[in-house]
């Protein structure tokens, strides 16, 4: 079992920049492709990016692409999601997951896809 706890939200000036941490419990962190989602009041959760196991493989959504950047350090069993240029529209919660399937752009999209979920953070983006 895993256990994803996200950290790093908070309340930024458009054009701002936060850096999100997901820290996972649980010795199988580094056979798990991880993403983050996001959820804007009255919106469905959303994809933004995911992470292969090893890091050598990312993807995101085309909202964020060239403004966040995922990343991953196994050693600290921790995934970063660093949001540069935010937006009011970036305001959400903001979720880690970690999922067993082997990491491709076509399952990592899909919320089914991930085993595990954190809480969430919030992140709001004001103008």
């Amino acid at each position: 079992q895993v256990q994803l706890v996200e950290s790093g939200g908070g309340l930024v000036q458009a054009g701002g920049s936060l850096r999100l941490s997901c820290a996972a419990s649980g010795r199988t962190f580094s056979r798990l492709a991880m993403g983050w989602f996001r959820q804007a009041p009255g919106k469905e959760r959303e994809f933004v990016a995911a992470i292969s196991w090893s890091g050598g493989s990312t993807y995101y959504a085309d909202s964020v692409k060239g403004r966040f950047t995922i990343s991953r350090d196994n050693a600290k069993n921790t995934v970063y999601l660093q949001l540069n240029s935010l937006k009011p529209e970036d305001t959400a919660v903001y979720y880690c997951a970690g999922s067993t399937f082997v990491f491709s752009t076509l399952a990592m999209g899909i919320m089914t896809t991930y085993n595990y979920w954190g809480q969430g953070t919030q992140v709001t983006v004001s103008s």
